[in-house]
């Protein structure tokens, strides 16, 4: 069904989840260290992996010197957890004032030869922040102090400008693109749907396009619905994850970061809009036809099209479709699935089943993922792809097809992931409900931040696979802008696709009838 960005009522347990994660020991952790580099229980590239500490230690942590730099791992999850706590400007003025501080950048003369060292390690630093989090940078501030710095450490080496440059302009480059894509994010709203198309069910020839006749091949739309998907992808920066929940936790007694604005979650609203609307327009396309026979055919090329989802590796889109085909106004349509042929959709819905916390999809997941990353060609890729074809379609009842298809299912994934995305919100959801940011002695719980890094970090790089498809502009311009029925609207159509079955239904489908006759 349609998903919500921030519920967290349907699980009781995430993928990766650690109870144990808010429940290290005060006494166990290390004193803050004024110095340069991790402190002791901190150390980031051979000691053992911090669990917790204060937030200036966490800080120092992250300012490099001419002989220590920060594990990337490390600088990943402080950077996207720090925000929580203290603003991006903020925390890059800390950095700095300790950079300034502990190489003397303020006394004259430099040490050359000590800056010499110290300089590429503190435009690493700089580069890493840029590229990752580059809507940090959208802040004036943030831009002063990169600035700043570089300027303080830049008449002991000129090639030290033409780094500044180099980092500002690809800066530049990447700000830009995040605003045109913010300012082409179709605005799709439930509440713009068109239940009058009803009224035109009866009426020939039909005056609403439909699916079909924009795409009937399941492969190619397929593709289309991944270039949507990995669009989206793509705009989600790895901050969304950590502002979509930001509260105030009762053991800080700092005030939220984000309190003085709305949360930057745009572009992840905006892909759970997709989903959305994806659920809807299935929906709509299977109840629209007034014709039994083209209703299940709709709902075989709908089957067929979730299918390459799975095969491409596009688990949202697919979970979407399933969603769409499961929704009370199409399932109730009794007649119309008895003239389709379902079996390879019981066998997708399978795969998509809730039990167990999603242990089938979480475990194509897993499988997919290592897949991704170990596929040497698109040969190898392409072989399993078709082979999982073959058993979609052997004939339904033979139970040997289905414990050969689970046994295997791991294994058929091809480069592209893009995960239910709905899910993976719960998860982290999930993770930062169940574990506090700070521990009663006032400590960062930095082990929460580290698994909520690790399942950000993961979605970092599905998300950076370019889409091998090529576009089709008429189906991508169909899947954002046709018109789709409210809830309903579904029912009204599917009402007068095949007839209520009881009183509830026929009361109902009379209200629904004048309510929408009486818009039109």
């Amino acid at each position: 069904m349609p998903q919500t960005a921030c519920s967290g009522t349907m699980f009781t347990t995430p993928s990766g989840f650690s109870p144990h994660l808010a429940c290290a020991e005060p006494g166990e952790e290390e004193a803050p260290q004024e110095g340069p580099g991790p402190g002791p229980g901190a150390c980031l590239a051979d000691g053992p992996p911090i669990t917790s500490a204060s937030l200036d230690t966490l800080i120092q942590n992250l300012v490099p010197t001419a002989d220590y730099y920060p594990e990337k791992a490390y600088v990943f999850t402080f950077l996207l957890s720090a925000r929580l706590f203290i603003p991006p400007p903020e925390l890059l003025a800390r950095v700095c004032e300790l950079c300034i501080k502990q190489q003397q950048l303020d006394q004259s003369p430099l040490d050359t030869a000590k800056v010499r060292k110290f300089g590429p390690k503190i435009l690493q630093l700089l580069t890493e922040w840029t590229e990752t989090f580059p809507s940090d940078f959208r802040d004036e501030k943030m831009v002063g102090h990169l600035k700043d710095i570089i300027h303080r450490i830049a008449p002991c080496d000129e090639a030290y400008w033409k780094t500044l440059n180099q980092v500002l302009q690809k800066l530049s480059q990447r700000l830009s693109l995040m605003s045109q894509g913010e300012e082409s994010i179709v605005k799709v709203s439930l509440n713009a749907s068109s239940d009058k198309l009803v009224a035109f069910k009866t009426k020939p020839p039909p005056i609403q396009k439909d699916i079909l006749s924009i795409c009937n091949d399941p492969y190619t739309l397929a593709q289309q619905l991944t270039h949507v998907e990995l669009e989206h992808l793509s705009r989600i920066g790895p901050e969304e994850f950590v502002q979509a929940f930001v509260q105030k936790d009762p053991l800080d007694g700092t005030q939220p970061c984000f309190s003085d604005q709305k949360k930057k979650t745009s572009n992840l609203e905006a892909y759970v809009r997709w989903f959305n609307r994806l659920c809807y327009l299935v929906a709509t396309e299977i109840c629209m036809p007034a014709k039994k026979k083209q209703r299940a055919q709709v709902i075989e090329f709908f089957i067929d099209v979730a299918r390459e989802c799975f095969n491409i590796g596009n688990f949202n889109s697919l979970m979407a479709i399933i969603s769409g085909m499961n929704m009370s106004p199409v399932s109730r349509l009794k007649k119309t699935w008895s003239k389709a042929k379902t079996a390879k959709f019981f066998i997708l819905e399978h795969q998509m089943d809730p039990t167990g916390n999603f242990y089938n999809y979480r475990t194509a997941l897993r499988g997919a993922a290592h897949r991704s990353q170990t596929a040497n060609s698109n040969r190898e890729r392409v072989g399993l792809s078709n082979t999982l074809t073959d058993f979609l379609q052997k004939p339904a009842g033979c139970s040997s097809v289905f414990t050969i298809y689970f046994a295997f299912l791991p294994i058929f994934s091809p480069q592209i992931v893009i995960p239910f995305f709905s899910l993976l919100i719960k998860d982290i959801y999930f993770l930062n409900e169940g574990c506090a940011n700070r521990l009663p002695n006032g400590h960062v719980n930095f082990e929460k931040f580290v698994e909520l890094a690790r399942q950000v970090g993961e979605f970092m790089t599905w998300k950076q696979v370019e889409c091998p498809f090529e576009e089709d502009r008429a189906i991508l311009h169909y899947l954002h802008t046709a018109p789709i029925f409210s809830e309903d609207g579904l029912y009204l159509a599917s009402y007068e696709s095949e007839s209520p079955e009881n009183q509830v239904e026929k009361d109902r489908w009379k209200a629904l009838r004048s309510n929408v006759l009486a818009k039109t």
